[in-house]
C-alpha cells in the first residue's frame, strides 16, 4: 500500500479576486511610472535604430555553413549556432 503524502505547506488564504486586484494594482502602478518617465523625458524626436536591410549577395559573402542533414541532431544544433553567428555578423534584420 503506497504511503500517503503529508504536506507541511499551508494552502494560500488569498482568493482569486484578491490576487487579481493585486496584479491589477501592480500593472496600474507600473503604467503610471512609465507615463511619468516618458513625460519627464520630453524627447519628441526619439531616435529609433533602423535595421539594415541585407541582401542575398551580402549574406553569402559571410560564407554561411552548409547543412545536408547527415550530421544528426548534434550537427543540426551546431549548424543553428553557426548560422546565428553569421546573421549577427551580417547585421541582418530578423524579419529578413
Amino acid at each position: 500500500m503506497p504511503h500517503k503524502r503529508s504536506s507541511t505547506f499551508e494552502a494560500s488564504t488569498m482568493s482569486q479576486a484578491a490576487i487579481r486586484k493585486l496584479v491589477a494594482d501592480g500593472i496600474a502602478a507600473a503604467l503610471e511610472t512609465q507615463t511619468a518617465t516618458m513625460a519627464e523625458a520630453n524627447n519628441s524626436t526619439r531616435e529609433i535604430p533602423v535595421a539594415k536591410r541585407g541582401n542575398y549577395k551580402e549574406f553569402i559573402s559571410y560564407q554561411p555553413f552548409y547543412f545536408n542533414g547527415m550530421e544528426g541532431v548534434v550537427g543540426l544544433i551546431r549548424w543553428f549556432k553557426k548560422t546565428e553567428s553569421v546573421f549577427s555578423q551580417s547585421n541582418c534584420a530578423e524579419e529578413n
